[in-house]
């Protein structure tokens, strides 16, 4: 009689794996190297708690205790440079029957074995466990479990690392199928039946090598009786309550981990997953990968200035991007919103927060125009209709009705336009900085050129100046507004 399934059935404590992870993020699969894996079958990996000794189940291998048709128990050492040392044979655990290690409790004190001690090979199907003594482990034990009676070829377990649930593979009564999953629970030191984990989870195929997470709310089986990559594939389902049979519906753990052929015996260590799978031959190897680390988060977001005075209709366009979505927002206004509105002038925060709780803070201020006022323009007596002082609204280059309308009554007086010669002399107030006053008279001298052209005179006949706040009408420290209108002039004088 043989305990495997694929040449073995086993099982293994899987630490700190959740259903929520992305299983599409993760790194392609990579094969152990020949440190570990051989022409042989290797599966079931079970780290130490360091994940500084790999121990796996290695079948038809001549090497082994019994020999070709035997399964022993390997173990590889990190060697804290590359890889794991070569492969060694478990001797003090193996004998000439089925060996394999199902898992650890949590301070590695209980090593948990398919029960192959007792002298009688396959005649006593089940689970025993072996206590720590010193640097070695003491005689194993038999679990005892009322109403176990594995009598089909495959069986496997999975002991939490707690120490009070096992789960269990095998052809047991009532089953849907072939193999099915099975739970007995430890109380008061003594093991309840086997209660089968109900029709969410078992399927007219088999269901084997299950594995808890650290929290005992996620299981984690290889079946080949739902649609999947090929012959058997990982699955994973979460518990709904404290019942051992309320399982939300199996899913795929996904094509990178799954391939067309075998794939079970999933674990995880340090941050890395293993499992075993035969997919690049005809036995099986264990591989591992990794998740890729989540995309950083960003968010970037532009502001659109209130259009009046003590206005309210200003907003702002708010882009995240990277992190895992979906993402919420808190703004310093309240607001939850991804783009707020109706917004008024200030500063305002959000903090940006994405699935896995990356966050990122954004500032935008959302400004409003000046408190217009009616520049006090002093007329030209001397010389009427040849020369007119324009005066532009803060931070704009273009024309405001006010200035528009004087230089429409400049150009209505004179007659001869295309052979008047006209000089434009543009300014503007000492806010911003040098440079950026110098670009912003040269564009009003432009805009102010590109008018008058529109209205009749010629281009050629028109020069300026652009001379930013170097000639200021009112030098003053604490300018008021009006102080600041009349420095943003543009003079347009005839000179012929």
């Amino acid at each position: 009689m043989k305990v495997m399934r694929l040449n073995s059935l086993v099982s293994f404590l899987l630490i700190g794996f959740s259903a929520a992870a992305q299983y599409s993020d993760i790194e392609e699969p990579h094969r152990l190297g020949g440190e570990v894996n051989s022409i042989a079958e290797e599966i079931s990996p079970v780290f130490s708690k360091e994940s500084s000794t790999l121990y796996y189940t290695r079948v038809n291998d001549p090497q082994s205790i019994g020999g070709i048709n035997d399964q022993d128990i390997w173990l590889s050492e990190w060697n804290g440079e590359k890889n794991y040392s070569k492969g060694e044979d478990y001797k003090s655990l193996n004998n000439k029957y089925n060996n394999s290690i199902v898992g650890f409790n949590s301070d590695e004190t209980i090593v948990y074995l398919i029960n192959s001690y007792d002298g009688k090979k396959d005649m006593k199907k089940g689970l025993s466990y072996a206590k720590k003594k010193g640097n070695a482990w003491g005689s194993p034990k038999e679990i005892s479990i009322p109403g176990l009676d594995i009598e089909g070829d495959f069986y496997g377990f999975h002991v939490n690392k707690q120490g009070n649930v096992i789960l269990i593979s095998y052809v047991g009564p009532n089953s849907l199928g072939q193999e099915d999953l099975y739970v007995s629970l430890k109380n008061d030191e003594k093991w309840s039946e086997p209660l089968s984990l109900g029709t969410t989870i078992n399927s007219t195929g088999f269901e084997i090598s299950p594995f808890l997470s650290e929290n005992n709310d996620t299981l984690y089986f290889s079946t080949n009786g739902r649609d999947g990559e090929g012959d058997a594939d990982i699955f994973y389902a979460v518990r709904n309550s404290e019942s051992w049979t309320d399982w939300s519906t199996p899913k795929n753990i996904g094509p990178l981990i799954n391939s067309p052929k075998f794939d079970a015996y999933f674990t995880m260590s340090d941050g890395f997953f293993y499992w075993s799978s035969n997919r690049d031959s005809e036995r099986s190897d264990i591989y591992y990968s990794t998740f890729l680390p989540p995309p950083p988060l960003f968010a970037s977001a532009e502001g659109t200035d209130v259009t009046i005075f003590q206005g309210n209709d200003g907003s702002i366009d708010l882009t995240p991007e990277g992190g895992i979505s979906p993402y919420a927002y808190e703004w310093s206004n309240g607001v939850t919103e991804e783009d707020p509105t109706d917004l008024v002038k200030g500063i305002y925060t959000v903090l940006v927060t994405d699935a896995i709780g990356q966050e990122v803070q954004v500032v935008v201020e959302i400004g409003e125009p000046d408190l217009v006022i009616e520049p006090v323009v002093e007329p030209v007596i001397e010389t009427p209709l040849i020369a007119t002082i324009i005066y532009f609204d803060f931070n704009s280059s273009y024309h405001n009705a006010i200035n528009k309308k004087e230089m429409l009554a400049f150009c209505q007086g004179i007659e001869n336009k295309k052979d008047t010669k006209i000089v434009i002399e543009s300014h503007c107030d000492k806010r911003a900085t040098v440079e950026y006053n110098v670009w912003l008279s040269k564009k009003r001298m432009e805009r102010t050129s590109e008018f008058l052209v529109s209205k009749g005179f010629s281009k050629e006949n028109i020069s300026g100046a652009y001379k930013g706040e170097s000639e200021l009408e009112i030098n003053c420290d604490n300018c008021t507004e009006e102080n600041h209108t009349i420095n943003r002039r543009t003079v347009i004088k005839v000179v012929k």
